[in-house]
């Protein structure tokens, strides 16, 4: 059999056409494998920066403290194995949404994978506050409380808190509370201080509850009721608060609601004073200077805890510090 030469040469150049047509994308696996390792990758982050906005909110909802927040955020993390400087140069480059932009201002915030750096944050917050973002509304006001990155500006700190407080963000309901309590921003008013506690605590808000059980305790904004403060405080304590677990140490230490327990107020002060609380520090340190019925004076214990607490800034302990050393 014979083949017609120029027919051949036709076909020949027919498939040479062809092939230049190809999209060597299309068929080079290697190329085709990286393309959808970069969207695997691209989705499961997006999917992971908006899981995480969910934790935040549910954990700032609850009222717990910001170190355990923290903890919260790098627990995520680690559980993803993502590494901290990864998932910082991603939302560094993908700044396209509001939950992106919080999240990066949060990390910088808190210095979590890098340096604190408040007014990157406070302008990352902003910016998505903009995009009516809750989580990053309710800081904008925390940085007009505390001047991070920003001047302090006591209104705007309370027009932001009242913002995410009438859409139901229960610490931004703490924190108008706290504001009429102070009289921040807004004149002082204990009973709209009580309200908004209240509000906070029965939403689920664990430092509400600390602060509803401190309005029944000191009868601010409602008549005293030391039962309703016990309580509140061993409501908030069994949620993990400090604060808390510190009040409610000190109902056991001064029968406030219930009986004189001076074991289970030691307990519940060392308890608190692990976590870091500086009160229960100072109040360990008083205890170890004093003695009682359960624990044996001990100067060195006291200076420990005395210490300790006064690093973190209570006068009070810094005066029984000086005091006890001045003594040596």
């Amino acid at each position: 059999m014979t083949l017609n030469n120029s027919e051949s040469q036709g076909e020949l150049s027919q498939l040479i056409q062809n092939f230049d047509k190809i999209n060597i994308k299309e068929v080079d696996p290697i190329t085709l494998s990286n393309e959808r390792e970069k969207l695997s990758f691209e989705k499961g982050f997006n999917i992971m920066v908006d899981e995480l906005s969910d934790l935040i909110f549910k954990l700032i909802n609850k009222g717990i403290e910001w170190q355990l927040l923290e903890d919260n955020v790098i627990a995520y993390f680690n559980d993803h194995n993502i590494k901290l400087q990864e998932i910082y140069n991603w939302l560094l480059n993908n700044q396209n949404n509001s939950n992106s932009m919080f999240l990066l201002g949060y990390i910088n915030h808190r210095g979590i994978g890098t340096n604190v750096d408040y007014k990157k944050s406070f302008n990352l917050f902003l910016n998505a506050s903009e995009k009516n973002h809750t989580l990053a509304q309710f800081f904008v006001g925390n940085c007009y409380e505390y001047e991070y990155g920003t001047v302090k500006n006591e209104k705007l700190a309370f027009k932001y808190y009242e913002k995410v407080a009438n859409k139901n963000l229960t610490h931004g309901q703490l924190e108008i509370g706290y504001l009429y309590e102070i009289g921040f921003g807004i004149e002082k008013d204990f009973n709209k201080a009580f309200y908004w506690y209240e509000k906070a605590a029965n939403n689920g808000n664990i430092a509400a509850m600390q602060h509803l059980g401190n309005c029944y305790m000191d009868g601010m904004g409602v008549e005293k009721d030391y039962d309703k403060a016990f309580d509140l405080f061993n409501q908030s304590a069994e949620g993990g608060y400090s604060k808390a677990i510190t009040s409610l140490g000190y109902c056991y230490d001064e029968g406030i609601g219930t009986i004189i327990d001076n074991q289970r107020a030691f307990a519940l002060y060392q308890k608190s004073a692990n976590l870091g609380e500086m009160v229960a520090q100072y109040n360990l340190g008083t205890t170890y200077e004093y003695g009682d019925d359960v624990i044996t004076i001990d100067i060195d214990k006291a200076i420990y805890w005395y210490e300790k607490s006064a690093k973190q800034g209570y006068q009070d302990a810094q005066i029984r510090l000086e005091l006890l050393q001045s003594n040596l």
